[in-house]
């Protein structure tokens, strides 16, 4: 990349085995990063990836996700197991089971973020551990965005240095359960005013079929989920939803609360396109008229 990426955003590359109510798929590519900068590239926005495959990792899979016009500069190649995931789901197709986990090379990732990436504007940093987070994070120069996306696990294991990592960030997504285990608190105002207290402008909840909440110490916005016909595999929807965000974010003329509201909008749509199809299957048919399409539809849908 001769220029500078709109945003950067680090997280796991993964190839998985997906069980689901209705069928089983085997190595399909995953891991939060294909997800997230491919959902961004729908914003126009340049995007960079930081990762690491390993030597099993499929070439095809590579080339396909440098269709979507991603950066892989920053993705480093090591010798071993690539990280794999396999995991089934519940006939309601929200709860799910980790069957297996193998890090594979991600389990020694520390990433590197490259000399064209670091005075990129926007930053995504996923779900990896807070301590790498803060490490990669360390390296950029002064971004001026950066969101934090993370998990359960590390709340039970790595509290301490999720704490340093959130204090660093303009916005923090979790899911309710995590805001609740996060804070000690039940009420998700009072959960979002707790984690606003450890320095994030932005609290986003992900709750979900049931949309996504918004806060800020002055406000609070609610957008929906866009309801879906047809529901094939759920996995990646939180990482397209969250990419999504930070690429609308990257390409926004000024960061105020109508962008922030729109870029939700936008987060929504493209996360229910994910789901309608394994891996990246449904987003490689995608265009962008037919997100522009649906963010309409859901704007409608929600006008009073």
């Amino acid at each position: 990349m001769t220029k500078r990426p709109d945003v950067w955003m680090v997280g796991s590359i993964g190839i998985d085995d997906v069980e689901t109510r209705d069928v089983s798929r085997t190595n399909l590519l995953g891991g939060s990063l294909p997800f997230a900068t491919i959902a961004a590239s729908f914003a126009g926005a340049k995007v960079g990836a930081v990762g690491v495959v390993g030597s099993d990792f499929p070439k095809t899979f590579e080339k396909r996700w440098n269709k979507f016009g991603i950066d892989l500069e920053g993705v480093q190649h090591k010798a071993g197991p690539n990280f794999r995931w396999a995991g089934k789901y519940d006939g309601n197709m929200i709860d799910r089971t980790t069957i297996r986990t193998e890090l594979g090379v991600f389990a020694d990732f520390m990433p590197l973020l490259p000399e064209s990436y670091r005075s990129a504007p926007y930053v995504l940093l996923g779900n990896i551990q807070p301590d790498l987070q803060l490490h990669v994070l360390k390296q950029a120069k002064r971004p001026k965005f950066v969101a934090l996306d993370s998990m359960n696990l590390w709340i039970d294991i790595a509290l301490p240095s999720l704490k340093k990592i959130i204090a660093e960030v303009d916005l923090l997504t979790v899911n309710d359960g995590e805001a609740r285990q996060l804070t000690g608190k039940w009420n998700l105002r009072d959960c979002a005013t707790e984690i606003l207290k450890m320095g994030p402008k932005y609290v986003l909840l992900k709750k979900g079929e049931h949309g996504a909440l918004l806060f800020t110490k002055k406000e609070v916005f609610i957008v929906p989920a866009y309801p879906v016909k047809t529901l094939k595999d759920p996995t990646g929807a939180g990482d397209t939803y969250a990419g999504a965000f930070m690429g609308y974010l990257s390409k926004a003329r000024s960061l105020n609360s109508r962008t922030m509201r729109k870029a939700l909008f936008f987060a929504s749509a493209m996360a229910s396109f994910c789901v309608e199809g394994f891996s990246i299957e449904s987003l490689e048919k995608l265009s962008k008229a037919a997100v522009a399409t649906r963010v309409r539809e859901l704007e409608k849908m929600t006008k009073v």
